[in-house]
Protein backbone atom coordinates (compact mmCIF):
# COMPACT_ATOMS: atom_id res chain seq x y z
CA UNK A 1 0.00 0.00 0.00
CA UNK A 2 2.87 2.43 1.02
CA UNK A 3 4.33 2.14 -2.89
CA UNK A 4 1.33 2.93 -4.31
CA UNK A 5 1.39 6.11 -2.33
CA UNK A 6 4.40 7.09 -3.70
CA UNK A 7 3.70 8.23 -7.09
CA UNK A 8 0.36 9.57 -5.53
CA UNK A 9 2.83 12.03 -3.92
CA UNK A 10 5.08 12.55 -6.98
CA UNK A 11 2.19 13.23 -9.11
CA UNK A 12 0.72 15.68 -6.79
CA UNK A 13 4.15 17.19 -6.42
CA UNK A 14 4.78 17.79 -10.14
CA UNK A 15 1.20 19.40 -10.41
CA UNK A 16 1.95 21.41 -7.82
CA UNK A 17 5.06 22.44 -9.24
CA UNK A 18 4.14 22.58 -12.90
CA UNK A 19 4.14 26.16 -14.63
CA UNK A 20 1.38 28.30 -14.72
CA UNK A 21 1.23 31.60 -16.38
CA UNK A 22 0.49 34.42 -13.81
CA UNK A 23 -2.64 35.64 -15.76
CA UNK A 24 -2.85 39.36 -15.22
CA UNK A 25 1.11 39.93 -15.75
CA UNK A 26 2.25 42.08 -17.13
CA UNK A 27 4.64 40.87 -20.62
CA UNK A 28 8.06 42.82 -20.43
CA UNK A 29 8.99 44.84 -23.60
CA UNK A 30 10.63 43.31 -25.90
CA UNK A 31 11.97 43.58 -29.69
CA UNK A 32 12.86 41.13 -32.04
CA UNK A 33 13.76 40.18 -35.43
CA UNK A 34 10.22 38.75 -37.57
CA UNK A 35 10.79 36.73 -40.83
CA UNK A 36 10.81 39.89 -42.69
CA UNK A 37 13.90 40.76 -41.25
CA UNK A 38 12.13 44.00 -39.48
CA UNK A 39 11.97 44.73 -35.69
CA UNK A 40 8.55 43.45 -33.72
CA UNK A 41 8.05 43.62 -30.46
CA UNK A 42 5.87 45.26 -27.52
CA UNK A 43 5.85 49.07 -29.78
CA UNK A 44 4.26 47.05 -32.44
CA UNK A 45 1.61 45.02 -30.21
CA UNK A 46 0.44 48.13 -27.91
CA UNK A 47 -3.09 48.11 -27.88
CA UNK A 48 -3.80 44.94 -29.82
CA UNK A 49 -4.90 41.42 -28.16
CA UNK A 50 -2.30 38.90 -29.42
CA UNK A 51 -1.53 34.79 -29.55
CA UNK A 52 1.85 34.40 -28.85
CA UNK A 53 3.16 30.42 -29.13
CA UNK A 54 6.51 28.77 -28.81
CA UNK A 55 7.65 26.52 -31.93
CA UNK A 56 10.97 25.84 -34.11
CA UNK A 57 11.01 25.08 -37.68
CA UNK A 58 13.40 21.85 -37.15
CA UNK A 59 10.74 20.19 -34.51
CA UNK A 60 10.11 16.92 -35.66
CA UNK A 61 7.19 16.63 -33.07
CA UNK A 62 4.53 19.31 -31.83
CA UNK A 63 5.57 22.12 -33.82
CA UNK A 64 3.96 21.47 -37.19
CA UNK A 65 0.40 20.76 -36.07
CA UNK A 66 0.89 23.62 -33.56
CA UNK A 67 1.69 25.88 -36.55
CA UNK A 68 -0.82 24.34 -38.62
CA UNK A 69 -3.05 25.19 -35.67
CA UNK A 70 -2.00 28.75 -35.37
CA UNK A 71 -2.87 28.82 -39.54
CA UNK A 72 -6.46 27.71 -38.71
CA UNK A 73 -6.90 29.98 -36.00
CA UNK A 74 -5.65 32.91 -37.69
CA UNK A 75 -8.23 32.30 -40.69
CA UNK A 76 -11.10 31.65 -38.13
CA UNK A 77 -10.26 35.02 -36.71
CA UNK A 78 -10.40 36.48 -39.75
CA UNK A 79 -13.81 34.76 -40.61
CA UNK A 80 -15.14 35.80 -38.11
CA UNK A 81 -13.46 39.34 -37.95
CA UNK A 82 -11.52 39.14 -34.70
CA UNK A 83 -9.09 41.68 -34.61
CA UNK A 84 -5.72 39.41 -33.29
CA UNK A 85 -1.81 39.36 -33.98
CA UNK A 86 0.09 36.18 -33.61
CA UNK A 87 3.37 36.10 -32.51
CA UNK A 88 5.58 32.81 -32.67
CA UNK A 89 8.54 33.13 -30.93
CA UNK A 90 11.35 30.30 -32.68
CA UNK A 91 13.27 28.40 -29.84
CA UNK A 92 15.63 27.74 -31.68
CA UNK A 93 17.30 30.88 -32.82
CA UNK A 94 20.63 29.65 -33.89
CA UNK A 95 18.90 28.00 -36.54
CA UNK A 96 15.88 29.88 -37.49
CA UNK A 97 16.84 33.31 -38.91
CA UNK A 98 14.06 35.55 -41.00
CA UNK A 99 14.74 33.27 -44.23
CA UNK A 100 14.31 30.26 -42.48
CA UNK A 101 11.35 31.35 -40.62
CA UNK A 102 9.65 33.00 -43.94
CA UNK A 103 9.94 29.67 -45.80
CA UNK A 104 8.25 27.83 -42.64
CA UNK A 105 5.40 30.53 -42.06
CA UNK A 106 4.52 29.65 -45.81
CA UNK A 107 4.06 26.18 -45.72
CA UNK A 108 0.99 27.29 -43.16
CA UNK A 109 -0.29 30.63 -44.42
CA UNK A 110 0.28 33.14 -47.79
CA UNK A 111 -0.74 35.88 -44.99
CA UNK A 112 1.66 37.36 -43.15
CA UNK A 113 0.47 40.66 -42.12
CA UNK A 114 -0.82 39.62 -38.67
CA UNK A 115 1.14 36.64 -37.80
CA UNK A 116 5.13 37.63 -36.89
CA UNK A 117 7.78 34.59 -36.11
CA UNK A 118 10.49 35.98 -34.24
CA UNK A 119 14.15 35.33 -34.01
CA UNK A 120 17.47 37.50 -33.17
CA UNK A 121 18.20 36.42 -29.92
CA UNK A 122 20.09 34.18 -27.94
CA UNK A 123 19.16 30.78 -26.70
CA UNK A 124 19.65 32.19 -23.31
CA UNK A 125 17.14 35.10 -24.07
CA UNK A 126 14.61 32.71 -25.00
CA UNK A 127 14.55 30.67 -22.32
CA UNK A 128 14.55 33.45 -19.97
CA UNK A 129 12.22 35.31 -21.68
CA UNK A 130 9.93 32.05 -21.80
CA UNK A 131 10.24 31.02 -18.00
CA UNK A 132 10.17 34.48 -16.83
CA UNK A 133 7.09 35.40 -18.96
CA UNK A 134 5.20 32.87 -19.86
CA UNK A 135 5.64 30.20 -17.43
CA UNK A 136 6.57 27.73 -19.60
CA UNK A 137 10.02 25.45 -20.36
CA UNK A 138 12.36 25.92 -23.32
CA UNK A 139 15.82 24.04 -23.04
CA UNK A 140 17.80 23.41 -25.44
CA UNK A 141 19.87 20.14 -24.93
CA UNK A 142 23.47 19.75 -25.91
CA UNK A 143 22.93 16.14 -26.96
CA UNK A 144 19.89 16.76 -29.68
CA UNK A 145 18.47 18.85 -32.75
CA UNK A 146 15.43 19.07 -30.99
CA UNK A 147 15.13 21.96 -28.30
CA UNK A 148 12.24 20.92 -25.29
CA UNK A 149 9.32 23.79 -24.95
CA UNK A 150 5.86 24.28 -23.91
CA UNK A 151 2.97 23.52 -26.46
CA UNK A 152 0.32 26.06 -25.57
CA UNK A 153 -0.94 29.26 -26.75
CA UNK A 154 -1.01 32.38 -24.64
CA UNK A 155 -3.63 35.30 -24.79
CA UNK A 156 -2.64 38.35 -24.05
CA UNK A 157 -4.92 41.61 -24.14
CA UNK A 158 -4.55 44.85 -25.30
CA UNK A 159 -2.66 46.64 -22.33
CA UNK A 160 0.33 43.37 -22.74
CA UNK A 161 -1.10 41.08 -20.02
CA UNK A 162 -1.27 37.80 -20.28
CA UNK A 163 -4.99 36.57 -20.25
CA UNK A 164 -5.38 32.61 -20.25
CA UNK A 165 -3.06 29.82 -21.90
CA UNK A 166 -4.82 27.16 -23.94
CA UNK A 167 -3.90 23.43 -24.77
CA UNK A 168 -4.02 23.22 -28.63
CA UNK A 169 -4.75 19.61 -28.62
CA UNK A 170 -8.13 20.33 -26.21
CA UNK A 171 -11.41 20.37 -28.74
CA UNK A 172 -12.45 23.15 -26.39
CA UNK A 173 -9.79 25.62 -26.61
CA UNK A 174 -11.30 27.67 -29.54
CA UNK A 175 -14.66 28.39 -28.09
CA UNK A 176 -12.87 29.04 -24.64
CA UNK A 177 -10.20 31.51 -26.17
CA UNK A 178 -12.89 33.04 -28.14
CA UNK A 179 -15.00 33.95 -25.61
CA UNK A 180 -11.96 35.28 -23.42
CA UNK A 181 -11.63 38.14 -26.55
CA UNK A 182 -14.62 38.97 -26.02
CA UNK A 183 -15.03 39.71 -22.82
CA UNK A 184 -11.38 42.08 -23.15
CA UNK A 185 -12.56 43.24 -26.19
CA UNK A 186 -15.65 44.92 -24.07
Amino acid sequence: MRYLFIPLVFAVLLAACSSQPQNGKEIVSFSFTDQNGQPFGTDELAGKVWIADFVFTKCKTVCPPMTLEMADLQKKFKDEDIQAEFVSFTVDPTIDSPDILKAYIHQFTDDETNWHMLTGYTQEVIETFAREQFQTIVQKPSTSNQVIHGTNFYLIDKQGRIVNEYNYVDASYVKEMMKDIKKIQK
